[in-house]
């Protein structure tokens, strides 16, 4: 090697050079022994765990809001007709023809079916007849009765003046009161004959069955070729309904008809319109128990009926209906959920828990309106958006937020 580049290495390389491998391990083993011997320096080895945190507690509140509320009475009802009809056949006969179907829609005196009467047309000309007859002879016996009364009067004038016999005078008089009665019989028969024909040609109008109201037809029991009795048979032919109209019976149970009134509001849904809703006013309470009901300690239900306008004839006879009954109501009220209440005090109020933001609970008394299954009305002891906590306070409450505490304080 030059002298030049053996002039210039470090004396450190030349004196780790010089250390012997028995001397470095001899170093580090010392080394070793002293770092395991100091607890300060294991400590200071070791990460430190990070600090433990408390769980939240959480709170079950509901808030105290402004809406509407309503009190209600519900029960099942059924669609049934309002106005309806029956037509019964007025005449014995046999139905010749029906002039309608099912679903038609008829108008007021429309006609129905056609009857052929049993009475015999023969019967209503030969009654024809005989009028005339009876008027032929009727101004027959006119001519004679003016005849016997003005033989009569000659008489009475020439007996007057005793140039007549008696015997004539008395025959006159006798003639022109027999002519009179004459007129007055065949006039009799006259008026006899024609309450008959009056009665035959009644009868014959009434071969037509005609519709007495106007609407739809909902049921018939009539055929063509059917042999109809002069009475009125046990069901009716057909049967016309106004569909414009339906009317809702609703059972109400006892416990709750003593609370419903004439007027009051009344709604109702079907299964075959989901989310559509009807209205109308509560027309009357049948006071006698429904069939069935009230008997042998079994509860009473009463029938409650109001109408609905069915203009669109959607709503159809015997549909099942949902019936709310409007017993109170109050609109942009204080409003809270039903369970936010506590126990009820012998004043009638009831006590409540309110979280406020800082987490603390503070007891209250609230006074409380109208009441459903959902919410209540508040009357006094809450404001809008104050949380009322559900269920009792629990023993351990979470602590305030240390900037809300600060902010609070610089606010205060």
């Amino acid at each position: 090697m030059p002298a030049d580049r053996q002039d210039r290495t470090s004396p450190l390389t030349s004196r780790a050079q010089r250390v012997s491998p028995r001397d470095l391990a001899a170093a580090l083993l010392s080394l070793a022994a002293v770092l395991g011997a100091s607890p300060v320096l294991a400590q200071a080895t070791k990460p430190s765990p990070p600090a433990a945190t408390a769980a939240p507690v959480k709170l079950d509140t509901v808030t105290a809001r402004r809406g509407d509320i309503r009190q209600t009475v519900d029960s099942a009802g059924k669609l049934q007709l309002h106005t309806w009809a029956d037509v019964y056949a007025q005449i014995g006969g046999q139905v010749k023809e029906v002039l309608v179907a099912i679903g038609d829609t008829v108008q007021v005196d429309e006609a129905l079916l056609d009857i052929t009467p049993t009475q015999q047309p023969a019967k209503v000309e030969s009654n024809r007849a005989q009028m005339a007859r009876l008027q032929a002879d009727l101004a027959d016996q006119r001519a004679q009765l003016e005849f016997a009364q003005l033989q009569f009067k000659r008489q009475t004038q020439l007996k007057a003046q005793n140039a007549t016999r008696e015997e004539a005078f008395e025959s006159a008089r006798m003639n022109a009161s027999s002519a009179t009665a004459r007129v007055d019989a065949i006039t009799a028969q006259i008026h006899e004959l024609e309450a008959t024909l009056k009665i035959d040609e009644e009868a014959r109008q009434k071969t037509l069955v005609r519709s007495p109201i106007a609407g739809t037809v909902v049921s018939m029991a009539a055929r063509t070729g059917q042999m109809l009795a002069a009475a009125q048979p046990a069901a009716p032919l057909l049967r016309i309904a106004d569909l414009s109209e339906m009317t809702v019976a609703a059972r109400v149970a006892e416990d709750d008809v003593t609370r419903l009134r004439p007027g009051m509001a009344a709604s109702f849904t079907t299964p075959g319109y989901p989310g559509k809703h009807w209205s109308g006013k509560l027309r009357q309470v049948i006071p006698i128990p429904a069939d069935g009901t009230g008997e042998q300690g079994k509860q009473a239900f009463y029938t409650v009926l109001f109408e609905v306008k069915n203009p669109d004839r959607e709503l159809m006879s015997g549909m099942s209906a949902q019936v709310q009954f409007v017993v109170a109501q109050a609109r942009d009220t204080l409003l809270l959920p039903a369970k936010g209440l506590g126990a009820q005090d012998e004043d009638g109020q009831y006590n409540v828990n309110v979280l406020d933001a800082g987490q603390h609970v503070a007891a209250r008394k609230v006074k409380v309106g109208l009441r459903n299954s959902q919410q209540v009305q508040i009357l006094s002891g809450l404001a809008a958006g104050d949380k009322v906590l559900v269920g009792p306070v629990p023993n351990v409450l979470p602590a305030p937020d240390a900037g809300t505490t600060s902010a609070m304080a610089s606010g205060s």
